[in-house]
C-alpha cells in the first residue's frame, strides 16, 4: 500500500509501461471516479460529467484526431526538446518525453480506457478561467492518484482539443460542454516509479513578495 507521500511523488505520466493488451474492468474506472468526485469545485458546484471510451471505433476515432495534433505540435517547433536545445543536460530528458509522447501517439487506439472529464463552461470569458477549470482540474487529477493506487497507468493530456468540437460530436456531448484534458488509463507494467528530478524549491519560492 502506497503511503500519500509516496503517492503523490511516484504518480507519473505512463505512456510507454501502459499494458495495451489487459483489459480494464469498468467497475475499477467507476471506483476512481467514486474518488475523483470529492474533489473540491466552485461553490460546491459539482458541475463535471466524465466521459469513459471503451468502444474500439471510438477510440480509434480519437486517436487519429489526436494523431493529427501530435503532428502538428512537432511540426511548430514548439515541442521541449526544440525548447531546451540550448540545455543538452535538459533536452536529452525532454527527448524522452517526446519520445514516449511519439508511442503513446502511434498507440492510442490501442490504449483501453481513454477518459474525457469535461465541465458545464457557459462563458469561456477571462474572468471565470481560473474558477472555471479549478473546478475540474482536481477531480481529474484525484483520478489519476486513484488509479494509480489500483495498478492503473495515466497521462495527461489536451492535444486531441484541437479537434474537441469533432470529438464532442462524436461522442454526443452536448453544446456548452467543454473537455478539460484526455486521459489514456490501462495497468501499467513494472514498479520502478519514482519522484521525478525537479528545480529546488528555493529556486521558485517566493515569501511575501516576489
Amino acid at each position: 500500500m502506497l503511503t500519500p507521500d509516496e503517492l503523490l511523488t511516484t504518480t507519473r505520466s505512463v505512456r510507454k509501461r501502459l499494458d495495451l493488451t489487459r483489459e480494464v474492468p469498468f467497475a475499477l474506472i467507476r471506483e476512481c471516479l467514486d474518488i475523483a468526485l470529492q474533489a473540491p469545485s466552485g461553490s460546491n458546484a459539482q458541475s463535471w460529467h466524465w466521459v469513459v471510451v471503451t468502444d474500439a471505433s471510438k477510440r480509434a476515432a480519437i486517436a487519429s484526431y489526436y494523431a493529427d495534433s501530435w503532428e502538428r505540435y512537432l511540426a511548430s517547433g514548439r515541442s521541449a526538446g526544440a525548447l531546451y536545445a540550448d540545455d543538452p543536460e535538459r533536452a536529452a530528458v525532454q527527448q524522452r518525453i517526446g519520445s514516449s509522447g511519439q508511442y503513446l501517439a502511434d498507440h492510442m487506439a490501442e490504449v483501453p480506457v481513454l477518459v474525457i472529464p469535461c465541465i458545464r463552461a457557459g462563458s469561456l470569458g477571462a474572468g471565470n478561467q481560473a474558477g472555471l477549470w479549478g473546478s475540474i482540474l482536481p477531480a481529474t487529477w484525484s483520478f489519476m492518484l486513484a488509479a494509480r493506487a489500483r495498478g492503473l497507468g495515466t497521462a495527461w493530456t489536451t492535444l486531441h482539443l484541437r479537434h474537441e468540437a469533432a470529438i464532442s460530436e462524436l461522442l454526443g456531448i452536448p453544446e456548452g460542454i467543454a473537455q478539460a484534458a484526455l486521459i489514456p488509463t490501462a495497468y501499467y507494467t513494472g514498479e520502478t516509479f519514482k519522484p521525478a528530478a525537479r528545480q529546488p524549491l528555493d529556486e521558485v519560492l517566493h515569501v511575501d513578495a516576489w
